[in-house]
């Protein structure tokens, strides 16, 4: 697609173990995503993948191991420390986690209140450049209960990546969407990786994934099953692979 990849890492995830009481979610994970890359990250319902992304933010702490972001662990950051980190990492929520009293406006423009400088005019230029590239132009004053599916999923995006983060983590976007939804919002990904983002892309939809990717990794049993390019994956014996290619794993990851 597009930009190619760099050498350069820009996250690294050091033997991550995460429980949840007796339940193992995380058992010594360990990848690394370079600068200009999507990663997709394939797993079972309820095998973690959230769970990666939730601890990289600093939503969830690890029981053990590192996230390098920056030439720094950031895995037991304080929450005054992760304002910071959170504003160079933009999360793309399942549900597009709109403010539902704000307008799109307000919402897009609140990112940049809080951690910017820029005057008003300043803002309301960047939010109707982030609205013109998620095909919402014109949609400033209205209310996410106002919005379709798809709409409030662009918003989300365009609300993660207002900041320019350097990575963004797109948790199951294509949820809930229709085909021609979910190709809009493919589609708005593409415009932002030929401006060379780098990226993880949580997903069942395998199909989009493979659209979007530059590498795939394979969650199983807590750990990095497998990870390489998309045509290599396409091209895997192993069974395991196979089976999320066929779209035929059991939804426990078994």
């Amino acid at each position: 697609m597009s930009s190619t990849p760099s050498l350069e890492k820009v996250l690294e995830v050091r033997g991550l173990h995460k429980t949840f009481g007796t339940k193992v979610v995380l058992n010594g994970l360990n990848f690394e995503l370079f600068k200009g890359e999507i990663l997709g990250l394939f797993g079972g319902s309820g095998t973690g993948k959230s769970v990666i992304l939730r601890t990289i933010v600093g939503l969830e702490h690890a029981d053990e191991g590192q996230v390098i972001f920056e030439g720094q662990d950031i895995s037991h950051f304080s929450e005054r420390e992760l304002v910071n980190v959170r504003t160079k990492i933009g999360y793309v929520f399942q549900n597009g986690a709109l403010f539902d009293s704000l307008t799109v406006q307000e919402n897009l423009a609140y990112p940049l209140q809080e951690h910017t400088q820029f005057s008003e005019s300043q803002i309301l230029q960047k939010v109707n450049s982030m609205l013109s590239l998620i095909d919402m132009k014109g949609s400033n004053l209205l209310f996410p209960n106002e919005l379709s599916g798809g709409m409030q999923k662009r918003a989300g995006l365009a609300r993660a990546i207002i900041m320019e983060p350097k990575i963004i983590l797109f948790d199951e976007p294509t949820a809930g969407l229709d085909p021609v939804n979910t190709q809009r919002l493919l589609d708005n990904i593409k415009k932002l990786k030929k401006t060379g983002i780098t990226g993880i892309f949580v997903t069942h939809d395998i199909p989009s994934a493979f659209e979007i990717a530059d590498r795939i990794a394979i969650l199983y049993n807590g750990k990095i099953h497998v990870i390489d390019s998309v045509d290599q994956i396409k091209k895997s014996k192993d069974p395991l692979v196979q089976s999320f290619v066929k779209g035929a794993l059991n939804s426990d990851g078994k």
